[in-house]
């Protein structure tokens, strides 16, 4: 039976922060847009973005640009600037190696999400890819989850992990969706949700834990 282990992408495989910082400051200068529209961006797009968030730009700073060009020219510049360290690329190859199934499931639009992991590497690497904006659903919904898993080529039925950040979408949907799950620290965790199976300060102490169940 094949092993599956679902990933989140931002905030876990990949660090998107730095990346957004960058991407933004770029835009900015090339569209010469005012400080006032910079910190705007800076504020609407610190948890996701979407096209809709730059016909909101448009409309509040009066901007001639279309918003077609303004979402390519960001998700290009997020694409070149978003990263994944070489030991998790490597650490996934090792999963790859021990026979496991691997899956990323991220909400946020499907065409910035899949230039990141084609710039990062990522792609080469996972089985499957399941993006909020393919269904526009987000996670923790149960939908997504079985998205991810078919687009792997397994079923849920058959349990596996689900590594990631976010308390409520990550491991409260991975709990949803029957899965064990590996939270990486860092945000507060809700009382009201069930505690993760494992927790860990960085995604490769996750493949280590996932690695180590190839073994038993």
């Amino acid at each position: 039976m094949k092993r599956l282990a679902l990933f989140d992408l931002d905030g876990t495989l990949a660090d998107r922060q730095p990346a957004l910082s960058d991407a933004l400051t770029g835009l900015c200068r090339s569209r010469a847009l005012s400080p006032d529209a910079e910190q705007w961006l800076r504020t609407e797009l610190a948890d996701r973005a979407t096209a809709g968030d730059f016909t909101r730009l448009r409309e509040t700073f009066g901007l001639k640009v279309p918003t077609a060009d303004l979402w390519q020219e960001y998700v290009d510049l997020m694409s070149a600037a978003v990263t994944c360290r070489s030991e998790v690329l490597e650490g996934l190859a090792r999963l790859r190696t021990a026979a496991w199934t691997i899956g990323v499931i991220t909400n946020g639009s499907g065409d910035i999400q899949r230039a990141k992991l084609a710039a990062t590497g990522l792609a080469d690497l996972v089985d499957g890819v399941a993006v909020s904006g393919d269904l526009e659903i987000r996670k923790p919904d149960l939908r997504l989850f079985e998205l991810a898993a078919f687009r792997c080529g397994v079923n849920l039925a058959h349990g596996g992990w689900m590594v990631g950040d976010n308390p409520a979408g990550d491991i409260g949907g991975g709990h949803q969706a029957g899965l064990r799950t590996i939270w990486l620290r860092g945000r507060p965790w809700p009382d009201c949700l069930p505690v993760a199976h494992h927790v860990v300060d960085d995604v490769t102490d996750a493949i280590a834990i996932l690695l180590n169940e190839t073994s038993e």
